[in-house]
């Protein structure tokens, strides 16, 4: 079994997928003009909002959406860790952190070459730059675990699937992931966008929205993991290692836009 074939072995049609689809975007615009205006209103009044709330207000939405759904969440949770899903997953995972970090690599090599600010970097690559601030545990929890449900939630499950209704799927596909790239910092942008891609390719072929959540889980903890492992930056002014990663970010590019052209031809 080749590369292409070995990603998607999925079996199962997700019991939950339809659910998804039904979510009104106008519901969920809605929402988010209430939280922004909430926002404003307490920035009005001198008092501290952390932008984490957001992400939990919009947790709960969903939650309460997919409220009678517990047997189908269990369900395609299940489906998750079948033999041919789990790897597909951390397959495309590992790709993609490859990737994203020789960019950055790549990237803060160049800036250092350039004299520029290295506040230019986004370092979270894996993480929504609005994140980037919030440090501790809270924040940890923010990017390995509440960012990845909420951005495939409203990335994925949702801006895909209403695209899907107006404009051919690859376009859907390319302008979700483009939306989704345009709130990631400078260092990110590409890398984000390939990421992107994958994530709704894997949700498009398993029809299990939780296939996407749980592989951007998995990105987020590997790359915190990684620039936890480097807080000082010591290796990304190695250029030895800037060399490596590089190497390995072509790599997997390569890899990465092979599996995707091969499965975007696929959708209609």
């Amino acid at each position: 079994m080749d590369l292409i074939h070995f990603l998607f072995f999925f079996d199962n049609m997700s019991l939950l997928n339809e659910k998804i689809k039904d979510i009104s975007l106008v519901e969920l615009l809605l929402l988010f003009i209430l939280l922004f205006i909430s926002m404003g209103g307490l920035k009005f009044l001198n008092l501290s909002f952390n932008f984490n709330y957001v992400y939990l207000v919009i947790i709960v939405y969903f939650i309460f959406k997919f409220r009678n759904s517990f047997f189908e969440f269990k369900q395609d949770l299940l489906e998750i860790f079948s033999q041919f899903s789990f790897k597909s997953i951390l397959l495309i995972v590992l790709l993609n952190v490859f990737f994203s970090y020789g960019m950055l690599y790549l990237s803060n090599y160049l800036v250092r070459i350039v004299n520029l600010d290295n506040n230019y970097l986004g370092l979270f690559f894996s993480s929504m730059t609005l994140n980037s601030e919030i440090l501790g545990i809270m924040g940890l929890l923010s990017v390995v675990l509440i960012s990845p449900i909420v951005e495939e939630l409203i990335f994925r499950g949702v801006f895909l699937n209403k695209l899907r209704l107006i404009v051919p799927t690859i376009f859907a596909v390319l302008i979700s992931s483009l939306l989704f790239a345009s709130l990631h910092s400078f260092g990110s942008i590409i890398s984000a966008f390939v990421f992107a891609i994958c994530m709704a390719i894997l949700y498009l072929k398993s029809e299990n929205i939780l296939v996407p959540i749980f592989a951007h889980f998995l990105n987020n903890a590997i790359g915190e993991s990684l620039y936890h492992l480097d807080s000082s930056q010591i290796l990304f002014k190695n250029d030895l290692v800037v060399a490596g990663m590089s190497i390995l970010a072509i790599i997997s590019f390569i890899l990465l836009l092979k599996f995707i052209f091969s499965n975007l031809n696929n959708f209609k």
